[in-house]
């Protein structure tokens, strides 16, 4: 029997999510709306089946999504990168906090009984969904924009600003309190140290582990171990008080400058994204319409107020800190939602009296619908950045400055053999773009001491392409030496990145038949080429003149290699 009701709600989340996501992208809602009417529709507060009851539960489990999401950021974050945020997110990210909470706690103090509760509320409300916002941006392509980068930034000040406001909820308690049992001194030594074995593991200690398992070409342990660390630097940040999120960005920043940064990322994003779509399902599920009905005016009355008030203060703070108007309406339309972390808190602040039931049910479904409603606000946003500045629009950067003019010539390469080291320092020299990989953990370490962009990867992986994203490449080349592993590369290509051209290397003529079927623009025998350009040589020193000796190549090459092919049928037969 529970095997059935199992199997029946795993069918029913299925159907659910499927024809919503398909349905709200194919209008142009983007998948996460999708996703929270799926949740609405297979929650427990809805007319008909649903998936479970324990929904606080299945929030709780699927927040490991938040986890993953924050760690992909990191990978891409590098400390000098995140230094330069500083501004963002200590200046801009901090105010914001403040006067938001203020003006919230100020419009909240009606219906609350205290000053400072309502001041908690109100910075509660403050913060946003890093989750929501980072995914919209990933799916548009815009984590690197300049309204990207600076929502960024505010929202790890959020992040950060979650450990003293945890800090704050048992002192309005009448049944829990600050434990005085450990000395703050001592509770301040405990979370250096924590922090500091996190950051040793990540920066030592992890890229050793690493190191050892790709050497063995052991993929599985190779993830579980990626895995293991990340959920353990999330479990340590949040024993010491601070954001499991954060302390998966600590890692994955730790990690960002590792030549196995892009197949971490490959490897981890599609558990990110089965964990992230869950959480936004788990969200549409806490909505409880009934409980909101009975309050209705009121609670589309902080919706209301909660939205405009959080795009009001941004948008002036933002062109504050000399922002232009474009940037600074489409990062308040962005950060306008309520944020994951507000059903921590107010969860915290329930178990300890310090809000009643009717609260935290009104609290919950402000966060939930103001979620909801994020992908219209932002739909809104790019009406009015036309509207507002279509020049502006058109011309903002959506990528790092050093991606500028390059992203569209860039080469991705397949192995770092010797052909693999004499194409990519070609083409380094000549001012071309490369990202190289290898699964070869000395041939990695080689290429960086080379000062070639070589990773560690699996080019045959998709993911790992997808990551690459070889979508925007002007050429994939593949030097590899085994034929099975270019064969897949190649079946990957062709069918998800039919525009991009392939030049691949083969061992002899049969492996070329077999890479031009399979759909490389290019292939060339290794072997043979040897021996023409040796063959050319000979003929150059024989006094052979050079124009003859060109054309001569040519038309071997042209007649695929007629003039030269059964001499090596012959040599394959014996």
């Amino acid at each position: 029997m529970h095997l059935d009701t199992f199997l029946f709600s795993a069918l029913l989340l299925l159907l659910a999510t499927s024809i919503a996501v398909t349905l709200f992208k194919h209008l142009g809602l983007g998948s996460v709306l999708g996703l929270l009417v799926a949740g609405i529709i297979v929650g427990p507060h809805s007319p008909g089946p649903y998936v479970t009851e324990h929904v606080g539960d299945v929030r709780h489990f699927t927040e490991l999504g938040v986890v993953l999401l924050l760690f992909i950021i990191g990978l891409e974050m590098r400390p000098k990168r995140l230094w330069a945020l500083r501004r963002e997110a200590f200046g801009l990210g901090l105010l914001q906090i403040l006067v938001t909470g203020l003006v919230l706690a100020i419009y909240f103090y009606q219906w609350q009984s205290s000053w400072p509760l309502s001041l908690l509320i109100g910075v509660t409300f403050a913060l946003s969904s890093t989750a929501f916002v980072i995914q919209i941006l990933q799916e548009r392509g815009e984590i690197a924009s300049k309204h990207g980068m600076t929502a960024f930034s505010i929202l790890l000040m959020q992040d950060l600003a979650i450990v003293p406001l945890l800090a704050l909820v048992p002192i309005f308690s009448e049944t829990g309190g600050v434990s005085a049992e450990i000395p703050a001194w001592q509770q301040l030594m405990i979370e250096i140290g924590m922090i500091a074995m996190v950051v040793v593991g990540g920066r030592y200690l992890l890229p050793m582990v690493l190191n050892h398992l790709a050497k063995q070409g052991n993929r599985e342990g190779f993830l579980l171990v990626v895995m293991l660390a990340v959920f353990l630097a999330a479990w340590v940040m949040d024993k010491v008080g601070l954001s499991m999120a954060l302390g998966a960005f600590v890692m994955g920043m730790l990690l960002s400058g590792s030549s196995y940064r892009l197949q971490i990322q490959a490897f981890v994003e599609p558990y990110k994204g089965l964990l992230m779509s869950l959480f936004f399902v788990a969200v549409g599920m806490s909505i409880d319409f009934a409980a909101i009905s009975q309050q209705l005016l009121t609670f589309v009355q902080h919706v209301v107020v909660i939205v405009l008030v959080k795009l009001l203060v941004l948008f002036l703070l933002a062109l504050g800190f000399g922002v232009s108007k474009l940037i600074a309406m489409r990062i308040s339309f962005f950060l306008a939602q309520g944020g994951e972390f507000g059903f921590v808190l107010f969860a915290a602040a329930k178990a300890l009296d310090v809000i009643d039931d009717g609260t935290f049910v009104i609290a919950v479904g402000v966060i939930s619908v103001t979620m909801l409603i994020t992908p219209l606000l932002i739909r809104i946003s790019d009406h009015l950045a036309r509207q507002f500045d279509t020049a502006a629009s058109k011309t903002e950067d959506l990528r790092y400055s050093a991606y500028q003019g390059e992203e569209n010539k860039r080469v991705v390469i397949g192995g770092y053999g010797r052909v693999g080291h004499t194409v990519a320092v070609l083409l380094h020299t000549s001012g071309v773009p490369v990202v190289v990989f290898d699964t070869s953990p000395e041939r990695v370490a080689q290429g960086k001491q080379d000062g070639l962009p070589v990773y560690y990867g699996d080019i045959s992986d998709p993911d790992l392409l997808d990551t690459a994203n070889l979508g925007s490449a002007a050429l994939l080349v593949l030097t590899v030496d085994s034929s099975p592993t270019a064969l897949r590369t190649l079946a990957h290509a062709r069918n998800t990145y039919p525009h991009v051209p392939v030049v691949s290397r083969a061992r002899d003529l049969e492996t070329v038949g077999h890479l031009l079927s399979a759909g490389a623009s290019h292939a060339f025998p290794e072997a043979l080429e040897s021996s023409l350009r040796l063959g050319a040589i000979a003929l150059q020193m024989v006094d052979v003149p050079q124009d003859n000796v060109d054309l001569l190549l040519q038309g071997v090459r042209q007649d695929n290699y007629t003039l030269v092919k059964s001499e090596e049928d012959e040599v394959r037969k014996k």
